[in-house]
């Protein structure tokens, strides 16, 4: 039974039924922000079983320590168990919320989004740095805005540290930040646009950029490292085929002689 599990949660169109019934659990959950029919709710709770018989065929046919040693198939079983969990909760919040959930698991599902999340995973050592670097330049333009600007805006801007960060997430985002923010100021402050300049070049420009260069340089290493592996793999069948060449060519030349 167990090897008949197996087969069944590794066949080919498991994984694409399971990857629709996420697609068809994000449609019911979108519905239900237009109706909040019963039918919707029952069709919710189906859904629900099948996620639970999924595991429970997995756990199954591969066994406790082969699917509990994927970090993604905890991911899966985490989010069905909390489903389960608050599944006759009377927060219809919490309810929702952890329904919403679901839908992260269309993650490990596709591989092409585990693949982009699991470099990101593997480019957090790298990323510590540029997010230090990020936090110490907002750090220092937010007092300098507070220092200079706090009485020429609006306390919301630059009133307090915390605004003037926020503001600055509004600037590097580029959300209405000469109209709202750097004009007003310049009017005031004609020395001003050197300060929303420098810090767009050095946030937006250089950070945010730096950021992606990290990201994308450990998505193609992941490629290159497959690749090399693929590599060695022709490289030791060809070196076994060559040997296997020059066993026959020997064995050729030894019939030969003993013809003689």
């Amino acid at each position: 039974m167990r090897e008949s599990f197996k087969r069944l949660v590794e066949h080919r169109y498991f994984q694409p039924i399971i990857i629709g019934i996420i697609f068809l659990n994000g449609v019911i959950i979108v519905a239900e922000t237009y109706s909040t029919s019963q039918f919707l709710v029952y069709l919710d709770k189906i859904i629900l079983g099948i996620f639970v018989l999924e595991i429970l065929l997995k756990i199954t046919g591969l066994g406790f320590k082969r699917y509990f040693s994927s970090g993604w198939n905890w991911f899966d079983f985490l989010i069905v168990a909390c489903s389960l969990i608050f599944l006759t909760t009377p927060f219809v919040s919490s309810l929702r919320l952890v329904r919403v959930l679901r839908l992260f698991r269309m993650i490990p599902a596709i591989p092409a989004l585990r693949k982009i999340i699991d470099s990101l995973i593997r480019s957090m050592p790298a990323l510590t740095g540029v997010l230090g670097l990020t936090l110490l330049i907002f750090t220092i333009y937010a007092i300098i805005g507070t220092t200079f600007f706090k009485d020429v805006l609006p306390y919301e801007f630059f009133g307090s540290f915390h605004n003037s960060l926020f503001t600055l997430m509004q600037v590097v985002t580029f959300e209405s930040w000469a109209s709202q923010v750097a004009r007003p100021v310049i009017a005031e402050m004609p020395w001003a646009w050197i300060y929303f300049i420098t810090f767009i070049i050095v946030g937006a420009l250089v950070i945010l950029n730096l950021v992606v260069a990290v990201i994308l340089s450990y998505l193609g290493q992941e490629e290159e490292e497959s690749r090399d592996e693929r590599l060695d793999q022709l490289l030791k069948e060809n070196m076994e085929l060559k040997k296997d060449v020059q066993e026959i060519k020997q064995l050729l030349l030894e019939q030969y002689r003993s013809n003689r």
